[in-house]
């Protein structure tokens, strides 16, 4: 029952959520919090409990980001305006020819006559996810993914969940219909702290704050994103009715008196030599941002200006990102580690002293093969200087020689696998050393892992750690004891780790995984050399497991006809046939095989749809597509009837 609220209640109401929206700011924005997480809860609960008593919930109340229900997929969204990615410079000579360019295009546009001075507004590359904010009659209605740049997905129900982003424009002046660009993040202490969640949930760390933000907006559950939290930071408009801006750096101080967040550090510059201090600074302060930054993003200001420089088929001609160089670290090889993946390669791993690398604890770096490390002479004890490729995967890039004190220990592949005690192959065609025996522990774990993965089945939550506890505790040997695990609930919710709840997460998702597709089924059972690109190719041959089977199992007695022969298959070749014949002339193999057929619902791919200017034909495809990514352009050809190359 609710109750009627007074003028005081109501003012109550109002001034909880403009300190909710303040405190938020400053700690999403401008990480500067004044108050703990605790006064900042106390006022969200008296906030929630007068909206319910007194009924006065509104569609912009901070109290509405609460995740609703889960969504069964996501729609698509045509952006009205493409979202382009910005072409990169690595340099300052580079950034002084983008600005050389500029101006002689503009130079151009003037008949020739020296056109001036040219501004630019600068501020920070967040490592995020890209999205596009539309509001409609001034209220938030659809959030989408950049996607391709001509279409996104729709993840309204994650963004609405974002603190930062508001529900609904304020100011007077705010336009009837607004799309807005931005960039989702997450700061630096928030992603070590949802990393210590999921190692404590036994779950996988993100790889970056980037994976994390994108992994969060593209849950079907909005509860999840609303669980994390996300900020956002503006950059940008797209189409716009209702109000016409002159220049990009008034387009952000707009944005931002509508209540939309965009980034202190943005700045105005008159030069190309003021840009390039702008840099130095920025990349100076780099580590002491609470967020990722991976370089400078650089505009020309004036929009008329933007126009008139127009666009290549892939980027903006008034835009450009100077990217930061890679972060390198110094620090020491502790040991050089064996580990085995699940083809059996054995794959050297540097264990290192703890670095911090672009806020990232960095304890080990995979060294590649035996060759590698003999070609850069990594030893134990060494000194080496290691980097993040991308700012993701670490790396050694060399050996600090010059200090070394002669205890430095050679690294030896072992002979043997250092798990099953397996005598290692190593055939002369290859770099990799690797453990013959299927059997192995250390190759069961990442063969489930991988069964399991996001491109395979996409059992949700059943990760490297989640896989060790069930191995160990011996729940399961192969993928299809998975779907037995349900006869054994109660003993898995007594498992340290583990609880009702979480079992029953895991169980509910091991069931939505067994109705999966014909190319997710081949791709999860791991055959060497077959990825999702030939997992599909295989799945539009043969339509049904049975039916891959038995052409497998035809070649290998030789009884197939030489124009029906695997090799044959376009995208196959020799190496996979006979990778796919090795495979399924394994009994484990095959009986591993049989038993998942019996379990799992396989959908078979659709058929084929020729069209006459396509069937038959052979058609490649390089570089980027306007309307739709490279692979979607190949499963058109395909569903015509044609074939690519």
């Amino acid at each position: 029952m609710t109750h009627k609220a007074d003028e005081k209640t109501g003012e109550r109401v109002e001034e909880l959520r403009a300190l909710i929206r303040h405190h938020d700011r400053l700690y999403y924005e401008l990480d500067a919090p004044e108050i703990s997480d605790a006064e900042y809860d106390r006022l969200f609960r008296e906030l929630t409990e007068l909206e319910v008593r007194f009924g006065l919930a509104t569609p912009d109340s901070p109290t509405q980001r609460v995740g609703g229900e889960p969504l069964e997929g996501f729609s698509t969204v045509a952006h009205a305006v493409p979202m382009m990615s910005l072409d990169n410079v690595a340099s300052e000579e580079e950034l002084r020819d983008f600005d050389r360019r500029v101006h002689e295009r503009l130079d151009k546009e003037a008949g020739g006559a020296d056109y001036g001075p040219v501004d630019y507004v600068t501020e920070p590359k967040v490592d995020g996810l890209a999205v596009e904010l539309i509001y409609e009659e001034r209220v938030l209605s659809v959030a989408a993914t950049r996607g391709d740049g001509i279409t996104g997905e729709d993840v309204t129900h994650n963004v609405r969940t974002i603190r930062t982003v508001p529900l609904a424009l304020t100011g007077a002046d705010a336009p009837l219909l607004l799309e807005v660009r931005g960039e989702v993040y997450l700061r630096k202490r928030d992603f070590a702290r949802l990393n210590e969640q999921r190692d404590q949930r036994g779950e996988p760390p993100f790889a970056n704050p980037r994976n994390a933000a994108a992994g969060s907006i593209r849950q079907l559950d909005p509860k999840i994103a609303a669980a994390r939290p996300l900020a956002v930071f503006c950059y940008g408009v797209g189409r716009v009715e209702g109000f016409e801006f002159e220049t990009q750096s008034q387009a952000l101080a707009k944005l931002q008196e509508w209540g939309l967040p965009v980034n202190p550090l943005r700045q105005k510059c008159s030069t190309i030599e003021e840009v390039a201090a702008r840099y130095r600074e920025l990349l100076e302060a780099r580590e002491k941002l609470p967020y990722e930054v991976d370089g400078l993003v650089v505009k020309v200001d004036r929009l008329d200006l933007q126009q008139r420089l127009g666009a290549t088929t892939r980027f903006p001609r008034w835009a450009v990102a100077f990217k930061f160089p890679a972060h390198l670290a110094r620090t020491r090889v502790k040991e050089i580690r064996v580990q085995v993946g699940r083809t059996g390669a054995l794959t050297p791993v540097a264990i290192l002293e703890p670095v911090q690398v672009a806020g990232v604890t960095v304890t080990r770096a995979t060294l590649h093969n035996e060759d590698e490390v003999k070609r850069k002479d990594i030893r134990e004890g060494d000194t080496v200087l290691i980097e993040r490729a991308g700012d993701v995967i670490p790396k050694v890039v060399r050996v600090i020689t010059e200090e070394r004190e002669g205890t430095e220990t050679c690294f030896e592949m072992p002979q043997a696998c250092p798990v099953c005690n397996a005598a290692a192959e190593r055939t002369p065609d290859e770099v990799v050393s690797r453990c013959p025996n299927i059997s192995c522990p250390a190759r069961v774990k990442e063969t489930i892992v991988h069964f399991a993965s996001r491109s395979g089945l996409d059992i949700e939550g059943l990760g490297d750690k989640v896989v060790t506890k069930l191995l160990d505790e011996g729940f399961i040997r192969d993928p299809a004891d998975l779907f037995s695990l349900g006869e054994r609930r109660a003993e898995m919710a007594g498992l340290a780790g583990f609880g009702e709840r979480s079992v029953d997460n895991l169980l509910g998702a091991i069931e939505r995984g067994k109705k999966t597709t014909l190319a997710r089924f081949v791709y999860s059972l791991g055959i060497r050399h077959v990825g999702l690109r030939i997992a599909q190719v295989l799945a539009l041959r043969f339509k049904t497991p049975e039916e891959l089977r038995k052409a497998v199992e035809l070649q290998d007695a030789a009884l197939v006809p030489e124009r029906e022969r695997l090799e044959d298959i376009p995208e196959v070749g020799p190496k996979i046939a006979k990778s796919l014949t090795l495979f399924f002339g394994d009994r484990k193999n095959s009986d591993l095989f049989d038993s998942l057929v019996e379990e799992l619902e396989v959908e078979a791919p659709k058929e084929a749809e020729p069209s006459s200017g396509i069937a038959g034909r052979v058609f490649v495809f390089t570089g980027r597509l306007e309307s739709m990514t490279r692979e979607e352009a190949q499963e058109l050809v395909r569903a015509k009837g044609g074939r690519v190359g």
